[in-house]
């Protein structure tokens, strides 16, 4: 789906980070996947940075998750609707997504939905009535 261009894809830049940090062959799969679909690098901030550091002084997430929060912080300011990921421990699970419907409700940001990536799997043959 996303080589289909079903959904418009945004990575931050700390991601693409994140992926030259891995070894050689984790790098070399990541970055043939990359090269498979079409997505939009959103660059970090001052603005990213003070949005993350909410995150920390809320007490949704603590200091050594910070790349998370700008993970978050990241699609909130670029007005993704749906953040999704397989980090279970500090991304997608309750107290961060009830944390992050707080902050986006208090700071006037859109409501930003967190999801595991499977929740984007559509089929044919689903139809709506």
């Amino acid at each position: 789906m996303l080589r289909e261009g079903v959904y418009e894809v945004y990575i931050s830049d700390i991601v693409i980070s994140e992926i030259s940090a891995c070894n050689e062959e984790k790098l070399r799969i990541l970055m043939d996947s990359l090269k498979q679909i079409d997505y939009n690098i959103i660059e970090t901030d001052e603005d990213t940075v003070e949005l993350a550091e909410k995150f920390i002084d809320f007490g949704i997430l603590k200091q050594k998750s910070f790349d998370d929060c700008q993970h978050i912080a990241a699609a909130i300011l670029a007005g993704c609707d749906i953040i999704t990921s397989w980090n279970f421990k500090h991304i997608v699970n309750v107290r961060t997504v009830r944390g992050v419907k707080v902050i986006t409700t208090m700071e006037g940001y859109k409501d930003l939905l967190i999801y595991p990536p499977t929740v984007l799997l559509e089929s044919e043959d689903d139809e709506y009535e």
